[in-house]
């Protein structure tokens, strides 16, 4: 298996444990180290496992139902390090209520001995802003 399908297979694990909303999965992904970053839309940057780890355990928690479809996946592999782009569509049930939103994310792998893990999860939203209305020019 080449280097660009061992991050490919460790990308759609990470969308895997999303979808599935498996802590144990999504830790297994992750490089667990004080290099780790994610930033969720509307977040701010969390830094180190620790930080990272909680906000999926909240996130997870909180989710009645959670549906992630991923799109326009493009992965660069230079050396040990590889990143992925791709658009998300998230679905989920939160409080009685759907959410919907479109994300434009960036998954950085770092080469780990024979393993490809994730350093770095970057969402940002896509589209109308929160009042539904886009930004004007000025």
């Amino acid at each position: 298996m080449t280097d660009r399908d061992e991050v490919l297979k460790q990308n759609a694990a990470f969308y895997d444990a999303f979808r599935r909303l498996d802590l144990d999965a999504m830790a297994d992904v992750w490089s667990q180290t004080e290099a780790d970053v994610c930033i969720h839309p509307g977040w701010p940057i969390l830094r180190g496992w620790a930080e990272v780890e909680q906000s999926w355990r909240g996130i997870f928690e909180g989710a009645g139902y959670m549906r992630v479809e991923t799109n326009e996946v493009q992965v660069v592999v230079t050396g040990d390090v590889a990143h992925v782009t791709c658009m998300e569509g998230v679905y989920c049930v939160h409080e009685g209520m759907t959410v919907q939103g479109s994300i434009a994310a960036t998954n950085l792998f770092h080469r780990h001995g024979d393993s490809w893990k994730l350093v770095l999860h970057h969402g940002s939203p896509i589209g109308a802003t929160a009042a539904g209305v886009p930004p004007d020019d000025n």
